[in-house]
């Protein structure tokens, strides 16, 4: 018996990126339409059938990426504050549903035109490189000291705070970096120590970004802290327990991030 020919149709969906960083598609909008119209983390979490701890990192990313809030935590209140999308968030939202709309006509124009190339169509991908640096920031290259072997490279971060990373002078000749290039920077959530009182004290660590605990998330050895930083950029830290439990932290202290400059990855848009 013959096999049965099988359909094949075009599909597709958006998916944006902030120069060839991933920060979001549909899903991630989705979150940010239900936490606008419940004022609820939580609440649009479960609606998009996302964790908790997912959300906010998603959040976190976006923010991060897109150079300025989108979501803005409140406080006070009789429901003891809330969550809801910034001015620009709301935008963001509303012209994804227009792309969105504009890209599905696009396709079914291009599937009713595609008979007979379908299989060669879909074949034609490009690949996505995935990190699992859990901090990443959009910046620029705002000074560059070359060495004989290393470079210093700056970066300045939304909310003006500065990054500083340790690489070859090759990588950046590689990369082209420069003052005035846009560039990224990734640093592992356990390469951040914590601090929230320096006393005086002085430390080799290069770079020291300061915000206020937004958020606790306590595991079973480790918990993630999440400072927010000026700008609506955040910073999140892998510590002990038993760190978490000597410090005494808690949402709404001050507290700064450590981190050496050799633990920055620079990367810059293809």
């Amino acid at each position: 018996m013959a096999a049965k020919d099988k359909s094949i149709a075009l599909q597709g969906s958006v998916w944006m990126t902030v120069d060839g960083e991933n920060f979001g598609g549909k899903g991630r909008i989705a979150l940010l339409a239900q936490l606008a119209e419940s004022g609820s983390i939580t609440q649009a979490a479960k609606a998009v059938k996302m964790s908790y701890k997912a959300a906010w990192d998603a959040i976190d990313t976006m923010n991060n990426l897109a150079g300025e809030p989108l979501v803005e935590r409140l406080t006070g209140g009789k429901g003891g504050g809330g969550t809801r999308l910034t001015a620009r968030g709301e935008q963001l939202v509303s012209n994804f549903k227009i792309i969105e709309k504009e890209h599905r006509d696009f396709i079914a124009q291009l599937d009713r035109q595609a008979e007979g190339i379908a299989d060669d169509f879909l074949l034609i991908r490009k690949m996505n490189m995935k990190t699992s640096a859990r901090n990443q920031f959009l910046g620029k290259v705002t000074q560059v000291k070359l060495g004989a072997i290393n470079d210093e490279i700056e970066l300045e971060i939304a909310g003006g705070q500065k990054i500083v990373a340790i690489i070859t002078h090759e990588s950046t000749q590689e990369l082209g970096l420069q003052p005035g290039v846009e560039a990224f920077a990734l640093i592992k959530s356990s390469s951040i120590i914590l601090m929230t009182d320096d006393s005086g004290a002085k430390f080799s660590a290069r770079n020291c970004l300061t915000g206020s605990i937004s958020r606790i998330q306590p595991g079973a050895v480790n918990s993630e802290i999440v400072l927010e930083m000026p700008g609506g950029a955040t910073l999140a830290a892998i510590i002990t327990n038993e760190s978490c439990k000597n410090l005494a932290l808690k949402e709404g202290d001050t507290a700064a991030g450590m981190f050496k400059a050799s633990s920055v990855i620079l990367g810059v848009a293809c």
